[in-house]
């Protein structure tokens, strides 16, 4: 049993259109202007209107005898009457009168050289006196004329000497860097394997790298197939198309016509 859609119920589903309304257009309809004094809305609020006056003659000028914007008023002046913050001016330095004020200021007076008082003590003071003078004769000799015996060595008179070394040069004959009796030193010898008297350890050799094996053949790899597209076996996934909405308002094209 299959349901039609009803033209109510069809109406209702999708936004009217405004061709199939019947009806004058908005330009039938005569609304109160909203600009100026006449014929205003009167529900909408009217704002202030000016008029613009004409210019007066070049005669009016010697009629009106009247001065113009030419008074000085003070800034001081307010229209509750005169400013009444106080105002003060700075006046220049006046010259000192020294035969009025002669009396000495605080830097004038030394408490610190006056007397102690009652029962104050003193600090105590000393005095620099200068250099005095050299003596032009002393038989007593300075510290520099004695001479002291050395600390170093073994001719000390009242000390205990250490133990003193000399080293002598080398000999060009007979000496250790000359070989009497002919016979060879270590490094003569030729060291003998470990391996012929001792255990062998393994031993190991490392080669050079071998290529990775590669097949010739041209086989598709796993990303040439495409499983999501195999509808052999299963249900074909649902495939929507979108089309152009056609109104019944559109004038038809008109390619040609006969007479």
């Amino acid at each position: 049993m299959s349901i039609h859609p009803t033209p109510l119920s069809m109406e209702n589903k999708y936004p009217a259109i405004a061709g199939k309304e019947k009806g004058p257009g908005p330009g039938r309809y005569g609304l109160p202007p909203t600009i100026g004094f006449i014929g205003h809305d009167f529900t909408k609020p009217t704002g202030p209107a000016y008029s613009f006056y004409g210019r007066i003659s070049n005669n009016m000028l010697s009629v009106d005898s009247s001065p113009g914007p030419q008074y000085h008023v003070d800034a001081k002046m307010t229209r509750f009457g005169k400013d009444g913050t106080p105002a003060y001016s700075m006046l220049s330095r006046t010259k000192g009168q020294k035969e009025l004020f002669s009396t000495p200021g605080p830097g004038a007076y030394s408490p610190e050289k006056a007397p102690p008082c009652n029962l104050q003590r003193r600090p105590p003071s000393y005095t620099m006196g200068s250099r005095t003078r050299y003596r032009s004769a002393d038989s007593v000799p300075a510290p520099n004329k004695y001479t002291l015996p050395p600390l170093l060595g073994p001719r000390i008179p009242n000390k205990r000497a250490s133990a003193s070394y000399t080293m002598p040069g080398t000999f060009s004959t007979g000496g250790p860097s000359v070989d009497l009796a002919k016979t060879p030193g270590p490094c003569r010898y030729n060291s003998t394997d470990p391996s012929v008297y001792l255990r062998r350890q393994p031993a190991f050799s490392m080669l050079g790298r071998h290529n990775l094996p590669k097949e010739k053949s041209k086989n598709p790899g796993p990303g040439t197939y495409n499983p999501e597209d195999v509808t052999a076996h299963r249900t074909r996934a649902p495939a929507y198309s979108m089309g152009v909405r056609h109104s019944e308002f559109v004038t038809p094209l008109v390619v040609g016509f006969s007479d």
